[in-house]
């Protein structure tokens, strides 16, 4: 769960990896269904708008230039993903997070569940 008692995923994809590949990891069913998906660039396909309309999901995920037909894009919605980014940020405060020091991804990704409960418990607390 994150700061704000939701619930939150942590899996690894190949750096070289694009976003819109990680999707289905974001859209699993064993989450709460979402009533909108807020993204940036690199999630912007066909596809992922193909199936949030499937599901009645609204994306807010800006266009990339090359598209010809753009939509716009709720901009107060989409200043939520500042959120998301600041986590990011803190999380990487931990220099272990930052340079990817673990071998294993289990080791990774454990050590990420124990940052962002320090951070939760800073937040708590405050």
């Amino acid at each position: 769960m994150n700061s704000h008692g939701l619930p939150m995923r942590t899996e690894i994809t190949p750096g070289q990896t694009s976003d819109y590949k990680g999707f289905d990891l974001v859209m699993a069913k064993n989450l709460p269904e979402p009533v909108v998906l807020v993204a940036d660039k690199g999630y912007d396909s066909d596809t992922i708008r193909e199936n949030l309309a499937e599901q009645d999901i609204m994306p807010v995920i800006p266009m990339r230039r090359n598209r010809k037909n753009i939509v716009p894009v709720d901009t107060t919605i989409y200043a939520l993903r500042n959120l998301v980014e600041r986590c990011f940020n803190r999380l990487k405060n931990a220099r272990r997070i930052a340079t990817r020091y673990d071998k294993t991804a289990a080791s990774f990704l454990g050590f990420l569940d124990v940052v962002a409960i320090r951070l939760w418990f800073r937040h708590l607390s405050t």
